[in-house]
């Protein structure tokens, strides 16, 4: 019986790997997409060793035809696609009155219209099949404003509308839409945020840390592995009566 098949996005390092190498570990066999191909062969390679059969595809999820050939070529070489992780994603900070255009179109591009195009090239394959698993990352952002960061609270909000309106669409098919929105998690996009914290306040690294460890509600970063757990159990048939659902992970 052939494995079952896992697209994830943005896999090349943080949350994007650990989603990939906790669902190469339960057997899955998974493609992994990204912009640097470096990572991805690093991720594959990391996941051919747990015993799983990886495809990496360099792709920006921003461009349509990009994620059009991305999913072609997976289903040709790994077979249909039985659940989608849109993890990829990007973040910037800028005060909202100096944000240039550029910012917020990148982020909408990446974050939101990226989730869109995968889900619009995978989930018409999942409701003609009558199964499926799409899981979005958002964020925490996705509920409450945070300054600094418009173009990044919206993208996530509009994750959380794209999924819920979906959901609805594939309620009865034998298809579930979910979302994971995370606290602050301890990654390299937390880093970055760390430094700028640092860099425009004039605290300390640790100082800058502190803070965001502050924001989740256990006092502490989550990590990459405890985001793939949840999306690991959304993908799992326990989870078939959950659709719709925005799943915090605080």
């Amino acid at each position: 019986m052939p494995s079952p098949v896992v697209f994830v996005t943005g896999a090349g390092r943080g949350v994007g790997r650990a989603i990939a190498l906790r669902f190469a570990s339960d057997g899955f066999a998974v493609a992994v997409t990204g912009r640097s191909h470096e990572r991805l062969t690093d991720t594959a390679g990391a996941i051919e060793r747990i015993g799983s059969d990886a495809f990496a595809l360099t792709c920006d999820v921003a461009l349509r035809d990009q994620v059009d050939r991305a999913v072609a070529l997976t289903e040709q070489r790994l077979g249909p696609i039985d659940v989608l992780v849109n993890n990829a994603g990007i973040a910037g900070s800028a005060p909202f009155v100096a944000m240039d255009d550029e910012l917020w179109e990148r982020t909408l591009a990446v974050n939101l219209t990226g989730t869109y195009n995968c889900m619009r090239a995978i989930a018409p394959g999942m409701f003609e099949r009558g199964y499926g698993r799409i899981i979005n990352i958002a964020s925490t952002a996705g509920r409450v404003g945070f300054p600094y960061t418009a173009a990044y609270v919206a993208s996530k909000h509009g994750v959380l509308g794209l999924t819920r309106a979906v959901a609805m669409e594939a309620q009865g098919r034998g298809v579930t839409v979910n979302a994971i929105c995370p606290g602050w998690i301890d990654t390299e996009m937390t880093a970055r945020a760390v430094d700028r914290i640092a860099e425009r306040t004039g605290r300390t690294q640790a100082d800058a840390r502190l803070t965001l460890e502050r924001m989740n509600p256990q006092q502490r970063l989550i990590t990459p592995e405890e985001v793939a757990a949840v999306a690991a159990y959304l993908a799992s048939a326990d989870a078939g009566g959950i659709n719709g659902q925005d799943l915090d992970v605080p």
